[in-house]
C-alpha cells in the first residue's frame, strides 16, 4: 500500500511532509479546509495553546505551532494512526508539539483544565458512524457543555455539513460557520 502525505502550508515548518494515517480509521481535514481555518485564526495563535482533538496525522497541531501557537497537541484514539502522529510530530523536532493516544473525551476536560495559557480546542471527529462514534454530536455537546470556558479561547468544530450546531453551546456562541461542501467549521467563543 502506497503511503499518502499532507504538506504543511505556511510558518515555520512550511513545505514539510507529514504522513496520513490510514483512511479507513481516520479521515484527513481537506487543504481548503485547513487553509481557511489558519488564515481566520493565524493572528490569534500566539500565547494560545492549541488542541486537536481526533488528531489523525497531528497536522493541525503541527500547522498551529509553525504558525505561532506556544504549543500544540494532538490526540488521538486509533494506536496505528497515533504511532504515525507521534512519529510525524518527533520528526519536527520542536518540543513544543506533543502527541496523546487515547480517547479525546476522557483526555480532553484534564487536559485542558491543567494548561496555564488560553486553549483554541479544534474538534474533528470522524462523520461517519464508526465503532464508538454513534451520537457523535451529543457527545460533543457535552463535553463542550463541560469544560471551563475561563479557559477557552475558542472552540472550532469540523464537522458534516449535514449537521447543524445552535447558536449556543451552553457559555460558548457560535460566530462563525464556513461550509465546505460536505464539511463545515464552526467556530464558538
Amino acid at each position: 500500500m502506497s503511503k499518502i502525505f499532507t504538506r504543511i502550508s505556511s510558518g515555520k515548518f512550511k513545505g514539510k511532509c507529514l504522513e496520513l494515517p490510514s483512511l479507513s480509521t481516520t479521515r484527513s481535514t481537506k487543504s481548503i479546509v485547513k487553509g481557511s481555518f489558519f488564515n481566520s485564526v493565524r493572528y490569534e495563535l500566539a500565547g494560545k495553546i492549541f488542541i486537536e482533538g481526533f488528531g489523525g496525522s497531528g497536522a493541525m497541531a503541527a500547522e498551529a505551532v509553525s504558525n505561532g501557537a506556544s504549543k500544540g497537541v494532538a490526540i488521538e484514539l486509533d494506536t496505528a494512526a497515533f504511532r504515525l502522529t507521534a512519529k510525524n510530530l518527533a520528526d519536527l523536532n520542536d518540543e513544543n508539539l506533543r502527541a496523546i493516544n487515547g480517547d479525546s473525551f476522557e483526555i480532553l476536560p484534564r487536559l485542558i483544565a491543567s494548561e496555564n495559557l488560553p486553549v483554541l480546542l479544534y474538534l474533528d471527529p470522524p462523520f461517519d458512524v464508526r465503532a464508538g462514534f454513534a451520537g457523535i454530536y451529543d457527545r460533543l455537546t457535552n463535553l463542550a457543555l463541560n469544560l471551563e470556558k475561563s479557559k477557552i479561547f475558542m472552540i472550532v468544530f469540523e464537522h458534516a455539513s449535514s449537521f447543524k450546531f445552535g447558536e449556543n453551546l451552553g457559555n460558548f456562541r457560535l460566530i462563525k460557520s464556513k461550509k465546505f461542501g460536505a464539511t463545515t467549521l464552526s467556530y464558538f467563543v
